[in-house]
């Protein structure tokens, strides 16, 4: 049994990754600015607001892994959170992008907290719940690949939105940002709603065990964990830190103007998303941790290049430093998507290690743990103004010192972090070989004990009972 399941199943799976997508990317990238700008906080306030809610958040993963482990419902055990966090993240969202002008410090504080607290519920709930979709090895990587092409195509929706509304509708900045809000605010239902009518999920039996602290920090203690998540953190702060430098990078250096800069920006994510089936397909040739190291060296290769594309002289017309800053920003962009898709996967794989050694399915506070890598990664990228400043980079006095310190910081650090990620990932011991080991003893053992049970597409299966005790 491969547990394969269709493509318009997975679609369907995926559809909540555009909202959550279109969420988070202005979270990080628009909603700061606007509340500076626009709303007239400082920019410390604001500043503080986002890093500390953001911090304080990857406490709430453990809790709420754990909780979601022990969940027994009829619709499962994930599906009611991700039905839970919509109202949740649809009251946030209008309060955080319809904010006015005069709101002040607590306004933003509380209306922050209250989404993430149901960012956490639903990201949790779908990728774990995407664990559980199939046992098989290969399949795993098919599911996390259309579940990260969701969240590209949902950036790269928002994306469009401000210059659309711009052009058409002649829009401001105030206008575009809304125009985010009401993206998120109408596709939260529609999409949560069709994922959990179609997608189906088995339920486990209820086992009574622990899933607090103390048994978040024992799964942290496992070395096929130790190695994913320093995979997993590098391979998301490189990006993070070259995202964070992007603009600075193409204005400062490469002479782009802004619009110029934010195309391709576009262009890196279109490429993301064309390399969403390729790591699948690789690592269905060469293995999970061995298609995660090629991607590694391409990023590094691919971002120490983009120091020799030539400086633009002309706008933005098709000339020699547009279409080589293009092309190294698709060839940068490919590798995106392979970090969140692989480890998902392979976290899942690490889910059947820990139920095959204590007997109990932990899924929920796994993948609690890799929520918390990408929260302290993207919180250590924002760390990379206060290291540049350090060396010199002053965003408004052009300086010999602070150019050479931001070609490094986009350039060589990320590229080094991703050399870090193949030596660290080649060392990984939970290979096709050794899962199908483990998925045979899982199988004969659930075999022994349990009663089979219906597929679970496209209804959920009924809850297992396990056979009394003689």
């Amino acid at each position: 049994m491969t547990g394969r399941r269709s493509s318009w199943t997975l679609a369907a799976f995926a559809a909540p990754c555009l909202p959550l997508a279109g969420l988070g990317l202005p979270l990080v990238v628009y909603l700061p600015e606007y509340y500076v700008s626009d709303l007239g906080l400082s920019l410390s306030v604001v500043g503080a607001a986002f890093l500390l809610v953001r911090l304080a958040d990857i406490i709430l993963d453990p809790i709420l892994g754990g909780v979601m482990d022990r969940t027994r419902t009829r619709l499962g055990r994930f599906r009611p959170w991700l039905a839970a966090a919509a109202p949740v993240l649809m009251i946030a969202a209008y309060a955080l992008f319809m904010a006015k002008p005069g709101v002040g410090p607590v306004y933003l504080w509380a209306w922050l907290v209250v989404c993430y607290v149901g960012y956490s519920m639903a990201v949790l709930s779908q990728t774990a719940w995407g664990a559980v979709l199939s046992p098989d090895y290969q399949q795993r990587s098919r599911i996390y690949g259309w579940w990260q092409a969701g969240n590209v195509v949902g950036m790269i929706l928002v994306l469009l939105l401000p210059p659309i509304l711009s052009m058409v509708f002649k829009g401001d900045h105030a206008a575009g940002v809304q125009a985010m809000g009401w993206f998120i605010i109408l596709l939260l239902p529609l999409t949560f709603l069709l994922a959990i009518g179609v997608v189906g999920e088995t339920n486990v039996p209820a086992v009574r065990h622990e899933a607090g602290l103390k048994q978040y920090l024992g799964l942290l203690k496992r070395p096929s964990v130790q190695k994913l998540l320093i995979a997993d953190l590098l391979m998301g702060l490189a990006p993070g830190i070259a995202g964070a430098l992007f603009f600075f990078f193409f204005e400062r250096i490469k002479g782009f103007d802004k619009g110029a800069a934010g195309l391709l920006l576009l262009v890196y994510f279109v490429a993301a998303l064309l390399g969403s089936p390729i790591w699948p397909a690789l690592a269905r040739k060469v293995g999970k941790h061995r298609a995660l190291a090629i991607a590694s060296v391409v990023y590094a290769v691919v971002q120490v290049a983009s120091v020799f594309t030539p400086a633009n002289q002309g706008g933005f017309g098709f000339n020699a430093a547009t279409v080589i800053g293009m092309a190294i920003l698709v060839l940068a962009g490919l590798p995106y998507s392979a970090a969140p898709l692989l480890v998902r996967s392979m976290m899942a794989d690490i889910g059947d290690e820990e139920r095959l050694a204590s007997g109990v399915d932990r899924t929920g506070l796994l993948y609690a743990i890799v929520n918390g890598t990408v929260k302290l990664g993207y919180a250590l990228a924002i760390g990379v103004f206060l290291l540049l400043s350090w060396l010199g980079f002053d965003p408004k006095v052009p300086s010999a010192q602070g150019d050479t310190a931001l070609i490094a910081m986009y350039a060589v650090a990320p590229a080094v972090l991703g050399l870090l990620v193949y030596a660290v990932i080649l060392r990984y011991p939970l290979d096709a070989t050794a899962h199908a080991e483990i998925r045979r003893q899982l199988d004969e053992r659930d075999a022994a004990e349990l009663p089979p049970s219906p597929p679970p597409e496209p209804h959920v299966a009924p809850l297992a009972v396990p056979k009394p005790a003689e």
